[in-house]
């Protein structure tokens, strides 16, 4: 397929995107094969027919009608049969290709910094790796192989009527490249700024439905479902809009190709009979190249679609790419990472720490991770919280506490590397955090945040998104140290219970449980927690944190954060950030063993006071 009708980016970005593919050519070979033998057949049955119909009329023999009967039947079956072939394995070609694609784009924003994952719309998201990839993946079935088939018959057709009549086969050739590339050319121009806008409708679709179906309650409450609800259907509209103009083109290309049609037999009708009346061609010829044409064009009435779907390809590449090729973001062979975190990290689940743009290895055996006047923030804003300097080593327990907003969860990313450091370093060891592969840092520390995606899966395959080794009888210990042994009770099929998707069924602290006995499935020594004990009674909430911070006197490190201060007396070191100075960032207030705490800052003694009243 000619790439003329594309802009430079879009050719460039959908050469890259079918790179990625990795598409089996042996395959794709034999994909063109048999549609070039399913489109040849019908030339074939076309061309056998009208010999036999013009040879019949003049009465011959039977028996040199014979083969020719045999072969239309032969011709007939083996259009369908190749056909069937053709299709089977151009879409087991497309569908490996289109795994391929995904399980990159998946791997790559594991590895992106989170402030790329987090600037993006859930529903942009889900539009990329879904749709996206599928336009991608539908170039090979819908746009290179109609193509590819297209090129080989009309080259075929043409040398088979050539041979009959020189100047008819002339004249075939140029109807066809007048079908095959003008037709195409001009569809291609007119449908990339309508595919394009469809593109963008499609994905603010998703976008808006995505948004009704995870914050239902919320936007219910404030009153501004009606506002989403009208947004979604000005979306479905605009891109109902779109298909329709879309769909123009493609019919402008079908009228150039029927018009190539008539003009070849029309052509072909004033040579052939001048050649038959002159005594050069036969009458049964004439037949065959008038009536050969009409089989030759079913290969370029594809190519106008084939277009439409390049073009839409070319759009949903740059999208595609845009992912890759955000900043921070690496496309890494598949072969070179493990596969069991990829869909986890993609959907901001249990993030991991580390970037995927390092190559360094991490220090052997120094599971310490230590911050040295550290100022955390999003990027593109100032520091929120600042000067903090901390070290968390296995047998240690670190608890930071202050009030909501000060930047604790924003700590945290930045202690895993998710986000990097304002000011200061984050080091594990001797080597800062941001020079480490993700696989290093994801060795040595762990991260369960607050918002944690729990997937429409069992019990124990959810905590296998963590390790995935875990065994059933490992879930249910775990499960039970992170106090939910009485609902596991209560599950008909224990660890093997299907959760629906994103753990609707579960109250907010079952499910923070269960994220919590995620995180303490892995092996990473150093455990960062955001806020275990949240949505549990005060009971609860201090039982496990206190068995958490415990956890730290052993082979792991734990660093959580906390509201509670009453469980604190098993941390070794508390963190209060606070505010020295309304106008700046957060700074560490105080900080030491819980007791200590209460005897010397009058703030934290008063808050413990407030919370044990």
């Amino acid at each position: 397929m000619n790439l003329i009708g594309l802009t430079r980016e879009e050719r460039h970005a959908l050469r890259r995107a079918v790179a990625l593919l990795d598409l089996d050519r042996w395959r794709f070979g034999l994909a063109v094969l048999a549609g070039t033998l399913g489109l040849g057949s019908a030339v074939g049955l076309s061309a056998t027919a009208a010999w036999l119909i013009a040879r019949a009329s003049q009465m011959p023999p039977v028996l040199e009608l014979g083969v020719a009967s045999v072969a239309v039947r032969t011709f007939g079956i083996a259009r369908g049969v190749m056909r069937y072939v053709e299709r089977l394995v151009s879409h087991e070609v497309a569908l490996r290709g289109m795994a391929s694609l995904r399980e990159t784009v998946y791997r790559t924003l594991a590895g992106a910094p989170a402030d790329v994952v987090s600037g993006l719309r859930r529903g942009d998201v889900l539009a990329r790796t879904g749709s996206d990839v599928d336009a991608v993946g539908d170039v090979v079935v819908r746009g290179l192989l109609p193509a590819a088939v297209a090129a080989v018959v009309g080259v075929g057709t043409v040398a088979l009527v050539g041979w009959l009549h020189p100047g008819i086969g002339t004249a075939l050739a140029g109807c066809l490249l007048l079908a095959g590339l003008l037709g195409p050319l001009l569809t291609m121009r007119a449908a990339r700024l309508d595919e394009l806008a469809q593109l963008e409708a499609r994905s603010d679709v998703a976008a808006h439905a995505m948004a009704m179906v995870d914050g239902a309650a919320e936007l219910t409450v404030s009153g501004r479902m009606p506002r989403i609800r009208t947004a979604l259907r000005s979306s479905e509209e605009r891109l109902a809009t779109a298909k329709d103009r879309a769909a123009r083109p493609a019919a402008l290309a079908a009228g150039v190709d029927h018009l190539a049609t008539g003009i070849a037999v029309l052509v072909a009708l004033v040579l052939g009979v001048r050649a038959t009346l002159a005594g050069t061609m036969a009458p049964v010829e004439l037949a065959v190249v008038v009536l050969t044409p009409l089989a030759a064009f079913e290969g370029t009435a594809l190519l106008g679609p084939a277009a439409v779907q390049l073009t839409r390809s070319a759009g949903a590449a740059m999208r595609v790419l845009a992912l890759l090729d955000a900043p921070g973001a690496q496309v890494a062979p598949l072969a070179t990472q493990p596969a069991p975190r990829a869909e986890e990290d993609a959907l901001l689940g249990t993030p991991r720490a580390g970037q995927a743009d390092r190559t360094r290895p991490a220090p052997a055996g120094r599971a310490v991770l230590a911050a040295d006047g550290l100022g955390v923030g999003w990027p593109g804003s100032g520091p929120v919280a600042s000067g903090i300097d901390l070290e968390l080593r296995p047998g240690r327990s670190i608890a930071v506490v202050g009030p909501s907003g000060i930047g604790k969860t924003t700590l945290l990313l930045t202690l895993a590397g998710l986000i990097p450091a304002q000011e200061g370093t984050v080091r594990v060891g001797t080597t800062p955090v941001g020079d480490l592969d993700r696989a290093a840092v994801s060795s040595a520390v762990v991260l369960t945040a607050e918002d944690a995606h729990v997937f429409h899966t069992t019990v124990l395959e959810n905590l296998r998104v963590a390790r995935g080794d875990v065994s059933a009888e490992e879930a249910a210990a775990l499960l039970t140290r992170a106090g939910l042994g009485s609902w596991l009770a209560g599950l008909a099929d224990g660890v093997h219970t299907m959760l629906d998707p994103d753990a609707r069924s579960l109250s907010g602290g079952e499910r923070r449980r269960l994220l919590l006995a995620r995180a303490l499935a892995s092996r990473a020594p150093l455990l960062l927690l955001d806020e275990p004990g949240e949505h549990l009674d005060p009971e609860t909430a201090d039982r496990l944190v206190g068995d958490l911070l415990a956890t730290g006197s052993g082979e792991r490190g734990v660093l959580l954060v906390t509201h509670r201060l009453s469980p604190l007396a098993a941390a070794d070191e508390v963190i209060l950030l606070g505010h020295s100075d309304p106008a700046g960032p957060a700074t560490v207030l105080a900080r030491g063993p819980h007791e200590h705490l209460l005897r010397t800052d009058p703030t934290y003694r008063w808050a413990a006071e407030q919370e044990r009243r």
